[in-house]
């Protein structure tokens, strides 16, 4: 039970999550290291040997998952134990991605492997796994929550997935799955939105709506998405929000978890991944990642580190200017941990993430000129940096365990806007949001044993946003009213679960936040400066104290089919907004949500899996934004609204090797209460910004042995995303949406070396992913469409 947390069921199979190798780092090729695997069940020395070892392995059958093995002491290769543990239990070995093995069942275990197991009869047959060996355990429940003992709508996206065909970044989440929505403004300045919880279309002061977690630190608090690239990723876990009790302000529509791979001691690993790409109409891309896995102190300490590269070829003609193929985008980075084990079972990781990224110009274009062109007389590039240093100290104390993570986070975005006015001289607006933040929490938590199970913690965050703005001339735009928002965030919260009886476990929690608020107006207009009032309006501060409950019940109802219902609470802190040339505030926003859902079978182990959830929010005081009177974006409190949810995902195997699945969700959001200054806005459109009222997916995943561990996987999907508005009134109600996108990749080879092809936008559409370029020339039909069919060829190898 204790490495129960290290087992994640994704896609049909069981994989141990513990220090996997990923994309990159898989050491089946790797040198001897060694092993001390016990006799028991196949399942307890796979988890044993991801751990020790640094492989990712799956098992495809439970019954296989239950079958004893013998003891496994000394030093070995991967490929060596595996192929131990193959024959002791009549399976086959096959290649599972890059750097990943998979177990199958092959018969009947022969003959020797028939013996007792400890505390069995001599007439037993191997015993079929019990859910708590092979469930999925939710890492975001902040306790090593089982799926079947979580109450809401859980994602887990394995990092092998995510990186088949090269890692990608945020948009390698929304193609599985169907909850998940984004802005496309370009990588590094998205705005990502879970259920139908969406504020806005612009990086303003107000705080996210989904919280971005890198294990267990928090990538940002009111920045946009950083977008970092997916490289050497255990998994990605997406909890539907309300999060308010564990995550606290942020997390209205949920949050995203990025678990990346952990450093294994002892074992030395390399390995990269790259690739060459081509898009119709467009220009040439490329991508390069690698990863070093390194003992530093033997038995005591080891470092892993991953950089990479990529460059997305542009698509988009300016006539204007003549230029050709403009947008073409820069991502480099990578990511560091040093590992040390402090001994007694504590250990101590200390970490550093760094991503930069450079657009040359932005990706709309001019709805009624020819496709994929753009007049304008402005270039519009963009930069994204983004850095991170964090510290983690894990250890156990008794049978309690005990976490304490603290993070320094800087983020940059600078963005350039066509400002030009009709039949105007060429004019620029330049926007550059800043952020600084300094976070820790420390919690302490009992895993649910003997029906009983718990949490306790405290956090706090200090953020700093400032948001600077100059308007003018090409060469050289003049400062205009900026904004810095400060917030210091103190928190105390707790959750516990008891078996009420067999089958039934009950929930309550609750989180205490106190933030203290500051805003303070930047480069002010000189007419206001020495106006007393004016400088009344442009710095503000407060106290307020939010108190956050939830609870639920969660029901096993037979032996594959779970009920379960709860309520949560989230909100957000308000803030200092800019408003033509005023500063003005706006009022912390509140939702409370009430969700009910169901699951039947597992994904992986029952030929059929459905999951659905249906839900009900009231958000109020809803911060949204709006262009105000001198063309720019501002944020406003907007008014009261609600939201019907509804979410479903399947998945079939109806034969060994091929798995098909499928996503949809259905949102239907309306203000109905506007405020008095936004209620003739309303009038005309209701809708919350952003959200599409339907989205779909479909997926099929194939994969079949060639020769000895020689594999072909196949995978494709295809998403479809329905129409929506890009904002509120009549200015912002433009529509987007209604198109889909597909893509589809092939892999040939063995865990240590393998080929990729791959297809995105099969169809080579067009569609509208985003109704927004720049914000003074809303109405002029802007779209931003799919990148064109893009083909990329690609190797991987692990040594």
């Amino acid at each position: 039970m204790d490495d129960v947390g290290t087992v994640i069921r994704q896609g049909g199979v069981f994989v141990v999550m513990v220090a996997i190798a990923g994309l990159t780092a898989g050491s089946a090729s790797a040198g001897p290291v060694s092993l001390d695997l016990r006799a028991g069940r196949l399942g307890d020395s796979v988890m044993a040997l991801g751990r020790q070892a640094g492989v990712s392995i799956a098992v495809d059958d439970p019954a296989l998952w239950a079958r004893p093995v013998p003891a496994i002491r000394g030093r070995f290769t991967a490929r060596q134990a595996l192929t131990k543990l193959a024959r002791s239990t009549g399976s086959t070995i096959r290649s599972a991605g890059a750097g990943g093995w998979r177990l199958v069942a092959r018969a009947a275990p022969p003959r020797a492997a028939q013996r007792r197991l400890p505390g069995a009869t001599a007439n037993a047959a191997p015993a079929v796994p019990t859910i708590a060996g092979t469930d999925i355990i939710v890492a975001a429940s902040k306790r090593d929550t089982r799926l079947r003992d979580f109450a809401g709508q859980v994602a887990h996206l394995d990092g092998i997935d995510l990186a088949l065909g090269g890692a990608g970044g945020s948009d390698a989440v929304l193609a599985r799955l169907a909850s998940v929505s984004s802005t496309h403004l370009g990588a590094g300045r998205n705005k990502l939105f879970i259920r139908g919880i969406a504020d806005s279309s612009f990086t303003g002061p107000t705080q996210t709506t989904v919280g971005q977690y890198l294990g267990d630190i928090r990538l940002s608090y009111n920045a946009p998405d950083p977008d970092l690239r997916l490289y050497d990723i255990a998994s990605v876990e997406v909890l539907e929000g309300p999060q308010g009790t564990l995550y606290g302000a942020g997390s209205l529509g949920g949050i995203i978890r990025t678990v990346p791979n952990a450093p294994v001691i002892d074992d030395t690993t390399a390995a990269i991944a790259t690739g060459v790409s081509a898009t119709t109409h467009g220009d040439p891309g490329g991508d390069i990642g690698a990863t070093l896995n390194l003992p530093v102190m033997e038995g005591r300490m080891a470092l892993r580190i991953v950089g990479y590269a990529v460059t997305e070829g542009g698509y988009i003609d300016n006539p204007t200017l003549g230029q050709s193929d403009v947008n073409r985008t820069s991502i480099a980075g990578g990511r560091g941990t040093l590992h040390v084990d402090l001994g007694r079972d504590w250990t101590l990781d200390l970490g550093g993430v760094y991503q930069r990224t450079r657009g040359d110009d932005s990706q709309y274009t001019d709805r009624d000129a020819p496709p994929r062109t753009r007049n304008s007389a402005v270039v519009q590039g963009f930069g994204a940096d983004y850095r991170m240093g964090d510290l983690v100290v894990s250890g156990t104390l008794g049978g309690l365990m005990l976490r304490s993570s603290t993070a320094i986070v800087g983020q940059t975005l600078t963005e350039r806007y066509d400002a030009t006015m009709v039949d105007g001289d060429p004019r620029l607006f330049v926007q550059r949001n800043a952020t600084a933040m300094v976070t820790n929490e420390t919690r302490l938590w009992r895993p649910m044993r003997a029906g009983f199970g718990w949490v306790v913690g405290g956090s706090f965050t200090h953020n700093r946003t400032r948001l600077s703005r100059a308007l003018g001339a090409v060469e050289a735009p003049v400062p205009v009213t900026g904004v810095t928002n400060r917030i210091d965030e103190a928190t105390l919260y707790g959750e516990g679960s008891v078996a009420l009886f067999p089958g039934l476990i009950a929930t309550g929690g609750a989180r205490v936040t106190r933030a203290a608020l500051s805003g303070t107006g930047q480069d002010l207009a000189e007419a206001l400066a020495p106006v007393a009032l004016a400088r009344a309006q442009v710095t503000a501060s407060r106290r307020e104290i939010s108190l956050l409950p939830s609870g639920s019940l969660i029901a096993t109802v037979l032996p594959r089919l779970s009920l379960y219902a709860r309520y949560q609470q989230g909100f957000r802190p308000g803030g200092l907004a800019i408003e033509s040339d005023f500063v003005r505030r706006f009022r912390n926003d509140r939702v409370r949500t009430i969700e009910s859902g169901i699951r039947f079978g597992q994904s992986g182990i029952d030929p059929v899996s459905v999951s659905a959830g249906l839900s009900h929010t009231l958000w109020d005081d809803i911060q949204a934004d709006f262009i105000d009177g001198s063309g720019l974006p501002s944020t406003a409190n907007i008014g009261n609204g609600r939201i019907w949810s509804a979410s479903a995902a399947a998945a079939w195997r109806p034969v060994a090797g091929l798995t098909i699945d499928a996503g949809l969700t259905y949102n239907d959001s309306r203000v109905t209460e506007p405020s008095q200054a936004y209620a003739l806005a309303f009038a005309r459109m209701s809708q919350v910004p952003n959200i599409a009222r339907f989205a779909g997916r479909l997926g099929l995943d194939y994969s079949r042995p060639l020769r000895g561990d020689l594999d072909l996987r196949v995978y494709g999907w295809a998403r479809y995303v329905g129409r929506s508005r890009l904002g509120i009134g009549p200015v912002l109600g433009e529509e987007q949406g209604d198109y889909l996108d597909t893509a589809l990749t092939m892999r040939v080879g063995r865990p240590t070396l393998g080929f990729t092809l791959g297809v995105t936008n099969l169809t080579d559409g067009t569609g509208n992913r985003f109704a927004l370029g720049t914000p003074f020339q809303i109405g002029s039909g802007q779209i931003t469409p799919l990148r064109p069919r893009t083909l990329r060829l690609g190797i991987d190898a692990a040594f």
